[in-house]
């Protein structure tokens, strides 16, 4: 069996048809149906039904798919942390955090430590607060870097995992301010304002959706657009789309400029923490250095 048959049933899956997914894996449409039934012949099962259209697979078919796809992104990750590998002999430290914090925080964090870190090798892995917990969780992260709220707060031992916070920080609704600092858009009881979200999957969108569900002043909103980065919502407030509840840190440089603006008071702003986690193991020498000098006070 070969990896790029695999692959090739993984492409028939999403395009749902041989001509596309034989253009997609840039073969011919006889030589990928050939490379199909190589495939079949080796799982000794029919894996595709070809009496229709668009093509579906077999219940053995979606079966060796879903391994298919593991396989494939299995591999992909082994290449790439074999890509990522250090030099013999050098120090390397692993940092789980979502994206937004990377581009904030840890950017932050990462400079006020470069003459401990030189040197080394510092991987920063991104993703949802789901995706980093569950990296750090399985020991691929020496530290987690995540946000801290009664709403949204990751579920960690105490008896095997120490935190800190990091630094506070506060979720603003914002819109883009004139020259004059008068905002775009405002809060009316009466029209409904365009509002930006964040998508479901995010923290930062439960902690906002949290807030706004059970806030007795919550505004009328209109949502128009759902994001899953925070930068990019932003950059939607830059361009006047609507109204975004963003993150103080992301958006001070941003309102200094005079170009966004806050909307209401404090009331409906939200404060949460950014904390850093470790588990309460011996750590390496790097690592252990790290959160000494990361401690607050």
């Amino acid at each position: 069996m070969q990896i790029k048959w695999l692959e090739d049933l993984i492409a028939l899956a999403e395009t749902r048809s041989f001509v596309r997914a034989a253009a997609q894996r840039h073969v011919t449409h006889p030589a990928f149906g050939r490379r199909i039934r190589s495939l079949e012949q080796w799982a000794g099962a029919e894996l595709v039904l070809r009496d229709g259209a668009p093509v579906t697979l077999t219940a053995a078919g979606e079966t060796l798919l879903q391994h298919a796809r593991q396989a494939v992104e299995a591999l992909a990750a082994a290449r790439s942390e074999m890509q990522d590998q250090a030099l013999p002999g050098q120090s390397v430290l692993t940092l789980a955090t979502g994206r937004t914090l990377a581009r904030t925080l840890a950017a932050d964090w990462l400079w006020r430590i470069r003459a401990h870190t030189a040197g080394a090798l510092v991987h920063v892995r991104t993703g949802s607060m789901a995706e980093t917990l569950q990296r750090f969780e399985r020991g691929d992260a020496d530290f987690l870097l995540t946000y801290y709220h009664p709403a949204i707060s990751v579920r960690l031992q105490p008896s095997q995992y120490l935190q800190h916070t990091m630094a506070h920080d506060r979720l603003v609704p914002m819109s883009r301010a004139s020259a004059g600092g008068k905002t775009l858009y405002g809060f009316s009881a009466s029209k409904p304002v365009p509002y930006l979200a964040y998508a479901n999957t995010l923290a930062l969108g439960q902690l906002v959706s949290d807030h706004l569900s059970n806030h007795a002043q919550a505004p009328r909103l209109a949502p128009i657009l759902q994001c899953d980065s925070a930068d990019a919502l932003l950059e939607y407030v830059l361009k006047g789309l609507g109204v975004a509840w963003l993150p103080w840190s992301l958006a001070v440089g941003a309102h200094k400029a005079g170009k966004i603006a806050p909307l209401a008071g404090k009331a409906l702003e939200i404060a949460f923490e950014v904390r850093m986690v470790r588990t309460k193991r011996r750590m390496s020498a790097l690592a252990e250095t790290l959160w000494e000098v990361s401690a607050p006070g």
